[in-house]
């Protein structure tokens, strides 16, 4: 089934563009004029839609006021708004961030960036969708559970973990999307060593995929373990993720840093942050985190 994005700008130039450029990539389109009509179509059908592409500067309703609609309606909170705007400035981009948005082209973009930041969004929101389906199925015993520990290398390993660790919590998908981001970094960023220009580089030449199975296959990289434990503490729980990379320079990450918003990547620990998690520290050089949910 083709993915479907809400595309809201009050210049029809700007929407029949984006509407070629993305339908020619495989994506089906709805256009709004302004954020009044894009209100009523989420109200009526916003679980339909993958990522919206969203004009920040718009009259009524503007893409801000908009943007905090969405992030306070349960229902929508977690669905992907890629901001767009002809300000480039770090305030303008500091705004959307503190309104709940994790992605933001700079006009004019070109095709590439385009598709990879929708690509980016689509693929956050499928993955987010996985976490829902998994937490409706009854595993209700699992929020009764006291402590747990888990080592595993792949990412499939990952996914498995993160799903049954987020039945422990009285908000599964949101702990499970927020958990799965911490578990990729320490894979990916901790233990197979790439960092986030090569990965960067290596999205741009398609070859992501390629390089993360050969960190894999390495006999010492590979060989590393990622360690998650899960503790309750009364009404919290206490999830620790712990890779055995060299860490990174993890403060940077903690506060809102418009820069976390412009590319196609890079924002796991800010989705942890901002919708998982009621608090994160890390500790250490990095290496080790502690993602709080309170009861």
């Amino acid at each position: 089934m083709k993915k479907r994005l809400l595309l809201v700008d009050d210049e029809p130039f700007n929407l029949e563009l984006m509407t070629d450029l993305l339908e020619d990539a495989g994506y089906d389109t709805q256009q709004a004029l302004n954020g009044e009509d894009a209100w009523q179509i989420l109200q009526r059908e916003g679980e339909q839609f993958s990522a919206i592409l969203l004009d920040k500067m718009m009259p009524g309703i503007s893409g801000v006021d908009l943007l905090k609609r969405i992030k306070a309606s349960g229902r929508l909170a977690f669905l992907p708004v890629i901001m767009q705007t002809a300000v480039g400035a770090a305030a303008s981009v500091q705004e959307s961030l503190a309104g709940g948005a994790f992605y933001y082209l700079t006009k004019p973009f070109s095709r590439d960036m385009l598709l990879a930041v929708v690509g980016a969004a689509t693929e956050h929101w499928d993955r987010h969708q996985y976490f829902v389906e998994l937490a409706n199925q009854q595993l209700d015993a699992l929020q009764h559970l006291e402590q747990a520990s888990f080592g595993f290398r792949q990412l499939h390993e990952a996914r498995s973990v993160t799903a049954l660790l987020a039945r422990t919590s009285h908000r599964p998908e949101k702990t499970a999307t927020g958990l799965f981001e911490l578990i990729v970094n320490a894979i990916e960023h901790g233990n197979l060593e790439l960092d986030y220009q090569e990965k960067t580089q290596l999205q741009r030449e398609d070859r992501w995929q390629e390089t993360l199975q050969q960190r894999l296959a390495d006999p010492v990289l590979g060989a590393r373990e990622v360690r998650v434990d899960m503790q309750r503490h009364g009404r919290d729980l206490h999830f620790t993720i712990r890779d055995q990379g060299k860490g990174f320079d993890w403060e940077r990450y903690l506060v809102d840093d418009p820069t976390q918003l412009i590319s196609s990547h890079g924002r796991g620990i800010l989705i942890a942050r901002k919708l998982s998690f009621d608090q994160l520290h890390y500790q250490g050089n990095g290496s080790q985190v502690l993602a709080i949910v309170h009861g």
